[in-house]
């Protein structure tokens, strides 16, 4: 029954925040004259409901796993209707912007340099995308696999701790839950349950030490074929005008085709951020043009130096 009450808190609390959202978007004074009293009406369901839950006799004990399904379901229930991306999808997401921009910049650079010449265009092209894809995907995986390894030694050290000075580990989980607003008491109770299981007690010192769990830890292969797959494609992009055109025409489409990519990929970027996906696609689209404006104006004067020099 008190799984069943969080749950329609959880649902109601997400109809707030719906019809909340919904005033911002509806410029319609009588549309938000009546929305103004839906959300009245949901509040004062989730006040009720909220009461319910805390005026009832408290719930027995549960086992971790029964306590581990009901956060499943409730956390299932809040997240119903939201997209929600994995961390292998922010990854891609970056790496396909990270391809674009490198190799955009190095086209754009090359061409104003040989004035749209497709063979050196290619070449440069290719190799500082099969070079920023080894980078990209080698930088991934070390990064994931040092996050590992700094929980795991952390892991070890809180539980040395345990082994060899228990009472000071507890005060150390107590403390920290008396920093998040529980009194003394009701720390040093909660630690006493949690000291009752050790393994659940280092957990426990582990994740307020890293903020962080071993099932939030990134997988360091598919961090690395994430971060190289998703960056190759991104740096493909601006060199396949230049397999089919040369000289100007290329470059010009080179240009369309990249400014295209980098609003895609902006607007990409709010399936991980809180961005609306047309201001953070236009927000990379003006990136990728002064970044393509200013090495292609480089490339110029290089080319120019160059064959001055010659």
């Amino acid at each position: 029954m008190g799984v069943t009450l969080r749950r329609l808190e959880v649902d109601e609390s997400r109809d707030i925040e719906k019809y909340a959202k919904q005033l911002t978007e509806i410029g319609d004074e009588a549309t938000v004259k009546v929305l103004n009293q839906v959300l009245e009406d949901e509040r004062e369901h989730y006040q009720l409901l909220a009461n319910l839950i805390r005026n009832r006799r408290p719930i027995p004990a549960s086992t971790p796993e029964q306590a581990q399904q009901a956060l499943d379901g409730l956390m299932a229930a809040r997240e119903k209707g939201r997209l929600k991306a994995s961390g292998w999808v922010g990854d891609a997401i970056y790496g396909v912007n990270d391809g674009l921009g490198a190799i955009f910049g190095i086209v754009s650079g090359v061409s104003g340099a040989t004035l749209g010449n497709s063979k050196f265009v290619i070449i440069a092209g290719t190799v500082g995308m099969i070079a920023s894809a080894l980078s990209m995907g080698s930088g991934a995986f070390l990064a994931a696999k040092s996050e590992r390894e700094i929980y795991e030694a952390e892991f070890a050290r809180e539980r040395d701790a345990v082994e060899y000075n228990e009472a000071e580990a507890r005060e150390v989980l107590s403390l920290s839950y008396q920093i998040r607003g529980l009194d003394a008491e009701e720390a040093d109770r909660f630690v006493e349950k949690l000291a009752r299981d050790k393994s659940q007690l280092v957990r426990a010192l582990a994740r307020e030490r890293l903020n962080t769990t071993e099932e939030g830890l990134r997988k360091p292969l598919t961090s690395a074929l994430s971060g190289a797959l998703s960056t190759a494609v991104g740096a493909v992009i601006p060199i396949i005008p230049f397999f089919f055109l040369s000289g100007y025409p290329a470059i010009l489409c080179a240009a369309a085709v990249s400014l295209v990519a980098h609003f895609a990929v902006g607007a990409a970027k709010s399936l991980v951020t809180i961005r609306s996906w047309w201001s953070s696609g236009l927000e990379m689209t003006v990136v990728g043009a002064v970044e393509g404006t200013v090495t292609y104006l480089i490339g110029i004067a290089i080319g120019r130096m160059a064959g001055s020099g010659g």
